[in-house]
């Protein structure tokens, strides 16, 4: 059987509700590690599918029925020593694009067991501080400016 590796290409994708309200997701894999939706495109798919069906994958949110933006930039990271099995070997970077979803108020979020714990909704201030990523936590910051 042939090994399926993960792309290196991936989104973050803030969620938020006008009165900026942040949701956060605790990891499965690493309790007590809290994130913004993110995840890595599959096949040839654009960025912008891969923000809608990992919203979905994540949060069971549908993004298409909100105003899901580009928000024009990107990180490119190291990846965590225990994660790079999932990529072809010698990969050790990932480009990482960053969009934000917009939701009119907080709503009620199914997450993915076999990915999340659980969720919590954060103002804006507080919710980079939770983070375990500080490129996550830099992207949260942008809604404040």
């Amino acid at each position: 059987m042939e090994q399926t590796y993960k792309q290196p290409v991936s989104v973050l994708v803030v969620i938020y509700t006008q009165d900026l309200q942040v949701l956060l997701l605790e990891r499965a894999d690493h309790p007590g590690l809290w994130q913004s939706v993110t995840g890595s495109r599959d096949g040839e798919e654009s960025l912008r599918q891969t923000a809608v069906r990992e919203v979905e994958e994540e949060t069971g949110l549908d993004a298409q029925c909100f105003r899901l933006d580009d928000w024009g930039y990107q990180n490119t990271f190291t990846i965590y020593p225990q994660w790079r099995h999932r990529y072809a070997p010698g990969v050790t970077e990932n480009t990482e694009h960053v969009f934000g979803l917009v939701l009119p108020n907080v709503l009620p979020i199914t997450v993915s067991p076999r990915e999340h714990l659980g969720y919590v909704w954060l103002a804006a201030e507080a919710a980079p501080e939770k983070c375990f990523s500080s490129s996550n936590a830099e992207a949260i910051k942008r809604l404040l400016k």
